[in-house]
């Protein structure tokens, strides 16, 4: 279970670790404390399961092997991936990876060895790295040993009784698969607890690593909405996925009949839910979400959900989601509406504290609704 020390370190890292054209919130000690959140009961099951590189390299073409797109890229140099060839044509030990089987697909998301993986596969390619400006490095063994066989060699080059055996390597893979319940929602909390590489990620990241497909290319897109950035008043995207986050929560939070705490999981269920949404639903999520950001900007400026010092989620999504549902009745009012409802004890209270518990989400949704649109 996570501690109460490990949740506090990690919103520091971040926090220390911001840029400063990123968000700035305002502090909230529910939202720490649920951002935090251990995971609840799963039963999980982990076996090994022995890979020739041969599989994994087509494995990982035919996209049968998932390795995440976010922000910490292949970072190796050609000598360290010619260093984890030459370990598997003489046959020493390399550290196993980590992947996560998916109910569903029956694929493959890499948890971690990613670094590995390509390596693999690229000298498999016989190219180094991915295309840049429609070039590619020819991948040869750097960094061996002068007196090394394999030094300087590509694929093509080696021997044939050489290349069968690099195709014969085995990788160990730890392969680890959710039993109960009947989802993959621990996908999330296994991908957090096993990451690696030096840099923590955040919610949001790890969401975005999990739960690939339509909607989080959608989201990544009406990130850059102009009136979007006005409301933030940051016009360049937070380098955490701070945004993309509040983005998550104004369509999950559209819906709160069936809402549980932590907010942390009810994110990201609704983007395992939604992740290949319908072409119409992306279409309508994109027109709401605009016509939503545009009305707001107009009817109360810029950066209103910056209450007291740095933006409000709770505030922000009970506005969104009150104007989402009014987009053709705005009240000429609207402004002294909403300084009513900033300064209602009410509704500062469910901003301030227990701002993820129930009761106090549907509270602050609902007054909203009530004060802004009654």
């Amino acid at each position: 279970m996570s501690t109460i020390e490990d949740s506090d370190a990690r919103i520091a890292f971040e926090r220390e670790n911001s840029a400063s054209t990123d968000l700035e919130f305002e502090p909230i000690t529910s939202e720490d404390e649920d951002y935090g959140s251990a995971p609840p009961d799963y039963q999980i099951s982990t076996y090994p399961a022995d890979f020739t590189l041969e599989v994994l390299h087509q494995k990982c073409k035919e996209e049968e092997i998932i390795i995440p797109d976010f922000q910490r890229r292949f970072v190796w140099k050609q000598a360290q991936a010619s260093k984890l060839m030459e370990s598997f044509l003489v046959g020493l030990p390399v550290p196993a990876v980590f992947l996560y089987s998916e109910r569903k697909s029956q694929k493959f998301l890499v948890i971690d060895g990613q670094q590995r993986l390509k390596s693999i596969s690229y000298f498999f390619e016989g190219y180094f790295g991915p295309k840049t400006q429609d070039t590619r490095k020819v991948f040869r063994l750097t960094g061996l040993s002068p007196d090394s066989v394999f030094s300087k060699k590509t694929y093509e080059d080696l021997r044939d009784e050489d290349k069968r055996s690099l195709k014969n390597s085995v990788l160990r893979a730890f392969v680890v698969q959710q039993l109960d319940p009947s989802d993959d929602t621990s996908m999330y909390h296994i991908f957090e607890r096993l990451n690696t590489g030096g840099t923590l990620l955040t919610n949001q990241e790890i969401r975005n690593c999990v739960y690939h497909g339509s909607f989080i290319k959608l989201i990544n897109e009406i990130n850059e909405n102009t009136f979007w950035r006005r409301l933030l008043g940051k016009n360049a995207p937070d380098t955490r996925r701070r945004d993309i986050e509040l983005i998550v929560r104004f369509f999950a939070l559209r819906d709160i009949s069936a809402y549980k705490k932590p907010m942390k999981d009810w994110l990201s269920k609704f983007m395992r839910i939604n992740r290949d949404a319908s072409g119409d639903t992306l279409d309508a999520s994109r027109d709401l979400f605009s016509k939503t950001c545009e009305r707001i900007v107009e009817a109360l400026g810029e950066k209103p959900f910056h209450i007291r010092a740095g933006l409000n989620a709770a505030v922000f999504d009970a506005v969104m989601t009150a104007f989402s549902n009014h987009l053709d009745a705005i009240p000429e009012d609207v402004r002294d509406r909403y300084q009513r409802l900033i300064r209602d004890e009410e509704f500062e209270r469910d901003t301030k504290t227990s701002t993820t518990d129930v009761d106090t989400v549907k509270g602050r949704l609902g007054k909203a609704e009530a004060v802004l649109f009654q």
